[in-house]
């Protein structure tokens, strides 16, 4: 019903000024009463006080009746018509793959309530912003896999999302494969602009693509890797060894980057690469890329209406006909 009622708008607005008359007849209605109960000086009606009836209740509901019938028609004048609107986009946007680190050390706690759930809540708020993109996922961590295609279906993308966890995948940071596994989903696309972005918190360890490789492979499809280092300096809470019902046990442990490869990989493909040491760092550099990742975009948009005049006609006319009946059947009486 809300939702109908946002696409409402009134074709003659003007009539609405007439819902004015309705304060002002209730205002002489009730100074009318008033002005009655001054001519009428009887001894008492105490013991009438307590009397009432179904009739005598909606006896005094007919006022009321008349009212909304009155609302009612001057809505139905004022024309109601339901929007339907179309975009038709006309131009391409960017294909954009999101990398993001699994590995066990991305539970460190110097990120609210964890560096891996900080940049899941972030990376959703990005897609949220790039309406005409086709966004995928890819998750690394000893290996690499692609969770979703390229898709511009952000609600699907964003349930991904939420729905990575450490353990996905053998643990480790292979950073080559998991820029490899991107730039194999983005290599075959035509849009002009395809980029990758690579969130990780560690040192390339593992993995069977050299990362110098997986650059060389992104400069040569055009790709542009943008690259995030997560992790405050020094030390940090993190995951140390599992807990045998389940869990880890945590301890104070140096945080490694590799900036440099970082550097290498951002630098060499016409990308970034930025540091985040905080939740606030790293929404400072998703807004950043989105600002500097922008495409021009030709938006043609149409608009179709339907009159809705005829609810609140056929509303006005059903009440009209029931007060009729009422007042003239029921209630033509005295209701007491």
């Amino acid at each position: 019903m809300m939702s109908w009622l946002q696409h409402i708008h009134f074709k003659d607005p003007w009539y609405l000024v007439l819902l004015i008359l309705i304060p002002v007849f209730l205002f002489l209605k009730y100074k009318k009463w008033k002005t009655f109960e001054l001519f009428f000086p009887l001894p008492s009606l105490g013991g009438l006080e307590k009397f009432t009836s179904w009739r005598l209740r909606i006896y005094k509901m007919l006022p009321a009746f008349r009212m909304v019938i009155f609302a009612l028609i001057v809505l139905a004048l004022a024309r109601p018509q339901l929007s339907l609107k179309e975009e038709q986009v006309k131009a391409e946007g960017i294909d954009i793959m999101l990398v993001m680190d699994v590995s066990l050390s991305m539970l460190a706690q110097d990120f609210e309530p964890d560096r891996l759930q900080a940049a899941k809540r972030l990376a959703a708020d990005f897609v949220d912003k790039r309406l005409y993109d086709r966004i995928g996922l890819t998750v690394f961590s000893g290996e690499a896999f692609t969770v979703c295609p390229l898709t511009t279906d952000r609600e699907v993308l964003k349930t991904f999302i939420g729905d990575i966890q450490p353990g996905m995948l053998e643990d480790g940071t292979a950073l080559g494969n998991g820029l490899s596994s991107a730039v194999n989903r983005l290599k075959d696309v035509k849009t002009a602009s395809k980029i990758a972005i690579v969130l990780t918190d560690g040192v390339n360890n593992r993995g069977f693509v050299d990362p110098v490789v997986a650059i060389e492979l992104a400069k040569e499809f055009g790709i542009k890797v943008y690259t995030i280092g997560v992790g405050t300096e020094g030390l940090a809470l993190s995951p140390v060894a599992r807990h045998p019902a389940g869990g880890f046990y945590y301890d104070y442990v140096r945080v490694q980057i590799d900036e440099a490869l970082l550097h290498e990989m951002a630098e060499g493909t016409g990308g970034k690469y930025y540091r985040a040491q905080n939740e606030q760092e790293l929404n400072a550099i998703y807004n950043e890329i989105d600002q500097l990742e922008k495409t021009e975009i030709e938006v043609r948009v149409f608009k179709r209406y339907s009159e809705e005049f005829g609810i609140f006609a056929l509303w006005a006319l059903g009440l009209l006909v029931v007060e009729i009946i009422l007042r003239n059947s029921w209630l033509k009486t005295n209701p007491y």
